[in-house]
């Protein structure tokens, strides 16, 4: 939220160099034709204040440029940082599905992570991952509701974690994999196959 309110804050001072250039231009030409006819008795006095407008127009100018490079490095620095922690959470929660798995039981610890994770990946994840993710959870809540895991209920979780596992990576790169050429739906396939023979 900080961020935002800087970037937003970084907007205004821009329109306000934008306007104070603009009035800047309007200003000096007025003044140069006074300036002209007026001082038309003085040598170099036009290109005087030629030279003062210009250097008035070139800071005006470079600090607009500064306030747009720093926030394009800003929204730069907020999407690394997302990205980031969005990987940090999807890792964890397959990391909890993989122990859960492998112990083949599931406590009252277990669960409590689970909805702990549930909760930070409100925070971050994209809407389609949210939606997945509820797919996961009921077949996950299927499987686990004596607390123990069958061999054919584990292949359920695989299951449903697989496609779940091909939103999360159409959330982190989604938009490499477009530019590879793979579709969302040839990625989503092949992850699904994977899961399959893996089994």
């Amino acid at each position: 939220m900080k961020n935002s309110g800087r970037i937003t804050q970084l907007r205004r001072q821009n329109l306000i160099y934008l306007l104070l250039s603009v009035l800047l231009v309007a200003g000096g030409y007025l003044w140069l034709r006074a300036a002209y006819a007026a001082a038309s008795k003085w040598p170099f006095t036009q290109e005087i204040l030629l030279v003062i407008l210009g250097i008035v127009a070139t800071i005006l100018i470079t600090a607009l440029l500064l306030n747009k490079q720093t926030e394009v490095e800003l929204e730069k620095e907020w999407s690394i940082k997302l990205a980031d922690l969005k990987t940090d959470i999807y890792m964890s929660l397959i990391n909890h599905i993989e122990h859960l798995l492998a112990t083949g039981k599931v406590t009252p610890e277990d669960k409590l992570r689970l909805r702990f994770l549930t909760h930070k990946l409100a925070l971050v994840a994209a809407p389609n991952v949210l939606e997945e993710y509820q797919r996961f959870i009921d077949v996950f809540n299927s499987a686990s509701s004596d607390n123990v895991f069958s061999d054919r209920e584990a292949g359920s979780i695989h299951e449903a974690l697989a496609r779940l596992t091909a939103e999360i990576r159409g959330d982190l790169v989604g938009e490499t994999d477009g530019m590879s050429g793979y579709t969302q739906a040839d990625i989503r396939a092949q992850i699904m196959e994977n899961t399959r023979q893996s089994a």
